[in-house]
């Protein structure tokens, strides 16, 4: 659906160069919510300007739904980027026009009869519930209603794709969490694939099924939700998803272990999707004979699985504890020997 290949991206100012995006490559499959994660100045706003070439790339291809955005003519560039709806994080809106007039323009744009418009605009804000708001004007309303404004306008031309640009980040905790429901059932009832920027990892955790991590530029780590959530490679990833998944152990936990005599291990575990079911720290204390001590625990949910989070003191003989752990192995769960 989104293909972005070996893309590079250079600004040259008054201070010198910036390499906004070095050599980055993202492909996006249709009925995707892929999240794109990163601090400030990572590349994001620009990665995903890229996509309706709002931004043009120093080198790289950018091919949206089969066609390559660098071979088509102006025309047919309109024509595809009526297909792509764009969401902002400061909404974008005319606070001096209703709700009715933001959510018309871009069908008045691309010149629909006023009929066409009417249904439009009365069916996408039937979608974002907010049908008993079209005659109000966007100054009164509050920034949850203002982003489902915003979301109703970028669906009115039936895109295909829908960009969000940090799209909850100027929104409270509960506000976002309503505003990512909705935009899960525009994926899956209107079929729409989502391509988001955030430096949230809630946002991705909560809705995303693909996630590609940024820094300074570059892509340091993409893959599954579930596999960059169970086993983050970079360093940049692993304190993203502390941010939602605590799994370090607390210091005053530590000050204990630290004083105990016998002999033992400390092991994480994360049981991800099917090893949910799987008695694994059961089996432990009933085949190998050993004393389990949990120090910590955690569970939490990703689109439409979990995943459980044990940090297990395991206290016996040494050949028991590497038994246990090749039955840990075996269960298919994945196991971090910890150092303390």
């Amino acid at each position: 659906m989104i293909q972005l290949e070996h893309i590079s991206k250079r600004y040259i100012g008054h201070g010198g160069s910036v390499d906004a995006l070095k050599d980055v490559s993202v492909h996006v499959e249709k009925g995707d919510i892929y999240g794109i994660i990163g601090f400030s100045g990572a590349g994001k706003s620009t990665l995903i300007r890229m996509v309706n070439r709002l931004e043009t790339p120093d080198s790289g291809t950018v091919t949206v739904d089969g066609h390559r955005l660098a071979e088509l003519s102006k025309a047919e560039l309109r024509q595809t980027r009526r297909k792509i709806g764009m969401v902002f994080q400061q909404f974008n809106l005319l606070e001096s026009k209703t709700v009715f007039q933001n959510v018309a323009i871009p069908l008045i744009l691309e010149g629909a009869d006023k009929e066409k418009i009417a249904a439009r605009v009365e069916e996408v804000l039937h979608f974002v519930e907010l049908e008993d708001k079209k005659d109000t004007f966007v100054s009164q309303l509050s920034g949850g209603q203002k982003q489902r404004v915003g979301i109703a306008r970028a669906l009115a031309t039936e895109p295909t794709i829908l960009l969000c640009d940090e799209a909850t980040s100027a929104l409270d905790p509960q506000t976002t969490e309503s505003i990512l429901q909705l935009l899960k059932r525009v994926n899956r009832e209107m079929g729409v694939t989502i391509l988001l920027i955030t430096h949230q990892m809630k946002v991705i955790q909560r809705i995303c099924n693909k996630v590609a991590v940024m820094e300074v530029g570059q892509i340091v780590e993409q893959g599954s939700v579930l596999e960059v959530f169970g086993h983050p490679q970079a360093e940049v990833t692993r304190r993203f998803v502390r941010t939602v998944i605590n799994d370090q152990i607390p210091e005053s936990i530590l000050d204990l272990v630290h004083g105990e005599l016998r002999h033992y291990r400390i092991e994480r575990l994360k049981f991800i999707g099917a090893s949910v079911k799987k008695p694994v720290i059961s089996e432990i204390c009933k085949t190998q004979d050993l004393e389990v001590n949990v120090l910590g625990a955690t569970v939490q949910e990703m689109q439409d699985s979990v995943m459980c989070v044990f940090i297990l003191q395991l206290f016996g003989p040494e050949e028991k504890i590497l038994q246990a752990e090749r039955l840990i192995d075996e269960a298919a769960v994945l196991r971090e020997r910890v150092e303390v």
